[in-house]
């Protein structure tokens, strides 16, 4: 019988848990998820259009499919502009294109090609939420939204992903609470738009374990603050909402973490950006939220060479993040985005310029972080284990400041202490030394 899936998913972890979710209706309804293309009956690829080197990177792997002479479905972001992937592959091989989070569509291509014989077929709705998981057993994302509702001039996820469309707190809660007892240890919460969960819903209520919640991130955070796990947050535009989190991130599940996409700090550059907040707002903000909370760490990232950006700018850019000193930062050269605003501004910045900026930004951001890392050393914090090294001599482990996949590790070497220890288990450790994204400890005896 054939019913052997190849699947490849590119991309931002929301992607992923598109990915995830699709291979758990598959899953459900017979076929299997097989790890390479040679023992695959039909390969789905789940793409990313953001920005053009993800788009590049889906072509790469849209080709290498090909190559197999097997029949392909493609997902996700860049399926949102169907004729586009058409017009550069026009291989009959490609069975069918949908946009992202199209569970059951996708499912339809895969029964149209790979018949089974199946009476009580099953959708989305109908399997189980968590499903599959792509991410080691410890941890996992939990996507509260979907889809975007600003404006951004610079950003096309309202034309890849739709509009927001936020998920009942009731399903939220009951995931939460299933990740759990499953034996994950930290979520993540993401979302295109966290601050704005439930708006679209008209912060309606539901019902979970008998007692009544509002559809808003408040209540939300609230729940999630009482969980045995650690609970990092992503994604949170910077909304005067904000403020209001930083209590829940003292002595709760919520660990001193967040991740605030500034993007700029011109006030010239933001409001071409379409950015909300007022940057200048934020920055003394955050200084008075680390009185409150010393060990907060943020990330954050930011666009260099946007068009119009000004030498003055872009000065006061560095100044900011030369004041702000936020421990975890990401910088991009701005590039065309198909169908955005801002493609059509005047004032465009030469390529030249752009990279000049980005190593600019970049070494006044290393210098930061180095100093930031080394501060660390001779402090105890709790750290989880993410994996063994392959010679099983050092633990690869990460902070609560630390989100995978994104920021740095801690490296621990093994010794009669962590012999017992496992990926997902959390001890505590003393920094012994420190690297430019990564730091070294040791494990510190408990009474």
């Amino acid at each position: 019988m054939k019913n052997k899936i190849g699947f490849i998913s590119l991309g931002c972890c929301k992607n992923l848990v598109d990915a995830e979710r699709i291979m758990t209706v598959l899953e459900c309804n017979g076929y299997k998820i097989v790890p390479n293309y040679e023992k695959s009956d039909l390969i789905i690829i789940n793409t990313c259009g953001f920005i053009n080197p993800s788009i590049d990177e889906s072509f790469e792997s849209i080709s290498e499919a090909l190559e197999t002479g097997k029949k392909i479905i493609i997902t996700g972001c860049l399926g949102k502009r169907a004729e586009f992937i058409r017009e550069n592959f026009s291989s009959d091989q490609i069975v069918g294109i949908t946009g992202p989070h199209s569970y059951d569509e996708v499912f339809e291509l895969v029964r149209n090609t790979l018949p089974l014989r199946r009476k009580n077929i099953l959708y989305a709705a109908d399997v189980p939420n968590p499903g599959i998981k792509l991410t080691p057993s410890h941890y996992a994302y939990l996507k509260i939204s979907e889809g975007c509702s600003n404006k951004c001039s610079f950003c096309a996820i309202p034309f890849l992903r739709g509009p927001m469309i936020s998920r009942k707190i009731e399903d939220i809660m009951g995931e939460t609470d299933r990740l759990i007892e499953n034996g994950v240890q930290e979520i993540m919460v993401v979302a295109q738009d966290t601050l704005d969960y439930g708006r679209d819903l008209a912060y309606e209520t539901g019902i979970y374990n008998g007692r009544e919640y509002r559809s808003d991130f408040l209540s939300l955070l609230e729940f999630l603050s009482q969980k045995d796990i650690w609970v990092r947050l992503h994604y949170l535009y910077p909304y005067p909402l904000l403020k209001k989190i930083i209590p829940y991130l003292k002595d709760s599940a919520i660990v001193p973490y967040l991740d605030i996409p500034l993007q700029h700090s011109s006030p010239n550059v933001l409001k071409r950006m379409r950015r909300p907040g007022n940057i200048l707002r934020i920055a003394d903000e955050i200084n008075s939220w680390k009185e409150e909370v010393p060990d907060l760490c943020i990330r954050s990232s930011f666009i260099v060479g946007f068009p119009g950006e000004t030498e003055k700018d872009f000065e006061n850019l560095l100044d900011f993040i030369r004041e702000a000193k936020l421990q975890r930062v990401g910088c991009f050269r701005y590039s065309d985005v198909y169908g955005v605003a801002a493609n059509s501004f005047e004032d465009q910045i030469p390529e030249e310029v752009k990279e000049e900026r980005w190593d600019r930004f970049m070494q006044v951001q290393k210098n930061i972080s180095d100093e930031l890392m080394a501060s660390k050393i001779s402090q105890e914090m709790d750290v989880i284990i993410d994996d063994v090294e392959s010679d099983d001599s050092v633990l690869i482990c990460r902070s609560k400041y630390d989100s995978p996949e994104i920021d740095g590790n801690v490296f621990v070497e093994k010794s009669e202490i962590t012999d017992e220890l496992l990926p997902g288990d959390i001890f505590r450790v003393r920094i012994t030394g420190a690297e430019e994204y990564d730091l070294w400890g040791e494990p510190v005896l408990q009474n």
